[in-house]
C-alpha cells in the first residue's frame, strides 16, 4: 500500500547514475600523504560516513587529470562490488574521487539527497541488493540493475527533508557514541601500556604506591600451555552433533570482550570428545590463526580447536585476569612486527620467545581491576551504540515507507 501523497519510483527516475569503466579511469593514483583530496575505495564507505583511517590521498595534479571520477556536493556514492549496502552523501565539492567499483548517484530536484541516501541504507535496499546480486563469492550489483531499485517517496520534498532530518538526529547520536568508544579504547590501550610495563604504579590497599622490581620470565617459565585439537579427518559428519553435542570453540567463537560468544557455532558428538581437548570454564585461551590474538576467559566448559592456544597451569603466582591482559598485549606487540601489520599464524617458536613482566600478586590484582573497569565502560558504550542503531533501523522502516507520517510544522 502506497501512502496518500507518496509514489513508487526507481532510482533511474529520480537520479543520474554513473559508474566509471576501466577504460575511462586509471586505478593508479599518484598519492600524497598530506593531500586534502581523497581517493575512495568501497571499504572506505560506511553508513553515511567515510572511514578516514585507511584512505589514499592523491595529488592536486592527479585530481585534475581524473575529472570524471570527481565528486561534488549532494552526490551519493554507493559501492557496487564488495561493500554493497553502504552509501554516503557528499557534503563538499572537489574533496573525493571514486574508482570503477563505486557508483555515483546525482539526485534530481524531485528528491532530497539525504532522504535518498537513507533509502539506499534501508531494509528495502538490502532486499533489492540480494535480488540483483550477480555473484555468490563477491557481492556485485550491476549499474543496470541498480537503476531498477524501487523506493517509496513522499511527493513533497519538504516531507522527505523532515524524515531525513529526524533520521540524521539518530546518526549524530550514533556518531557521538562511536567517537566515545574510540576515545575510551585508545585511553585503555595507553593505560595498558603503562600499567603492564610498570611505568605507572597503582596504590595498594593502604594508599601507598606499589614498589619493587618486576620479574621478567619467558612464557614457558610462567605457564604451561598447549594447542587444542580436533579429530581427523575434518568434515567427517560423525564428529558433529548440533542438537545434543558439546560446545566446540573455534576462533569465530571468541568475542571481543574477553568472553566466548554465548553459544559456539559448532557442537561435537560423543564420538569426537575423546579425540578433542577439554577445557573447564575460566580457562584462558587465545586464537593463533585467522583473527590472531583474540583472548577469552571461558565462561562455560568446552572443547577447543587446534587454532586455539589454551593455558593449563601457572608456574608462578598469577592473577588470571591480569594474565589475560598480558597475553592480549603480547599479541598486539607481535602484530606490529609483522609485515603490513598482518600475521597468519603464531608458531611455538614465537611463543617461546615471549617475555612476561610479573609484579606481586597484589599489584596484579589491582591492575586487573582497573583494566576490567575500563573494559566495562567500553562494553556499556557499545551496548548503547547497538541500542541506537536498532532504534534507528526500526525508525527507518516506518518513516521510509510512510507507515508513520511526520508533521511538517513541528
Amino acid at each position: 500500500m502506497v501512502p496518500n501523497g507518496w509514489n513508487i519510483k526507481t532510482l533511474n527516475e529520480v537520479s543520474k547514475i554513473t559508474r566509471l569503466a576501466g577504460a575511462e579511469y586509471s586505478d593508479v593514483w599518484e598519492t600524497s600523504p598530506d593531500g586534502e583530496i581523497i581517493a575512495l575505495r568501497g571499504y572506505n564507505i560506511g553508513n553515511n560516513h567515510i572511514n578516514l583511517r585507511d584512505v589514499e590521498r592523491i595529488t592536486q595534479e592527479m585530481s585534475l587529470k581524473l575529472s570524471r571520477s570527481k565528486l561534488f556536493k549532494d552526490d551519493i556514492v554507493f559501492p557496487c562490488v564488495g561493500s554493497i549496502g553502504k552509501a554516503y552523501l557528499v557534503k563538499e565539492d572537489n574533496r573525493f574521487h571514486i574508482n570503477q567499483n563505486i557508483a555515483k548517484l546525482t539526485p534530481d530536484e524531485t528528491v532530497d539527497p539525504l532522504y535518498l541516501t537513507y533509502c539506499l541504507l534501508s531494509k528495502e535496499s538490502e532486499n533489492q541488493i540480494m535480488k540483483f546480486n550477480t555473484s555468490s563469492s563477491q557481492p556485485n550489483v550491476l549499474v543496470g540493475n541498480l537503476r531498477k531499485f524501487e523506493f517509496q517517496f513522499p511527493k513533497s520534498v519538504p516531507e522527505q527533508q523532515k524524515i531525513a532530518k529526524i533520521l540524521s538526529t539518530w546518526d549524530k547520536a550514533i556518531g557521538t557514541t562511536e567517537r566515545l568508544i574510540e576515545n575510551s579504547t585508545q585511553q585503555k590501550k595507553a593505560l595498558m601500556q603503562q600499567l603492564m610495563t610498570g611505568k605507572k604504579r597503582l596504590l595498594d590497599d593502604e594508599g601507598k604506591r606499589f614498589e619493587g622490581e618486576w620479574e621478567e620470565v619467558t612464557l614457558e617459565e610462567a605457564v604451561e600451555y598447549r594447542r587444542g585439537s580436533f579429530p581427523q579427518p575434518y568434515g567427517n559428519p560423525e564428529w558433529v552433533d548440533e542438537i545434543n553435542g558439546y560446545p566446540f570453540v573455534q576462533v569465530y567463537d571468541i568475542a571481543k570482550n574477553m568472553k566466548l560468544k554465548p553459544d559456539t557455532k559448532m557442537k561435537i558428538s560423543d564420538a569426537a570428545i575423546d579425540k578433542s581437548v577439554f577445557i573447564p570454564k575460566e580457562t584462558i585461551i587465545v586464537s593463533l590463526q585467522g583473527s590472531i590474538g583474540r583472548v577469552a576467559i571461558t565462561q562455560y566448559d568446552a572443547y577447543v580447536d587446534r587454532t586455539i592456544l589454551l593455558f593449563q597451569e601457572f608456574l608462578v603466582p598469577m592473577n588470571k585476569v591480569f594474565f589475560a591482559y598480558i597475553i592480549q598485549e603480547l599479541f598486539e606487540i607481535e602484530k606490529t612486527k609483522a609485515p603490513g601489520g598482518t600475521i597468519k599464524t603464531i608458531t611455538k617458536a614465537v611463543l617461546s620467545n615471549f617475555k612476561v613482566l610479573i609484579p606481586s600478586l597484589k599489584e596484579q590484582q589491582k591492575i586487573a581491576i582497573v583494566l576490567t573497569n575500563a573494559d566495562k565502560e567500553i562494553e556499556l558504550l557499545e551496548q548503547q551504540l547497538d541500542d541506537l542503531q536498532q532504534e534507528k533501523k526500526a525508525l527507518m522502516q516506518v518513516l521510509l515507507t510512510g507507515k508513520k507520517r511526520v508533521r511538517l510544522n513541528d
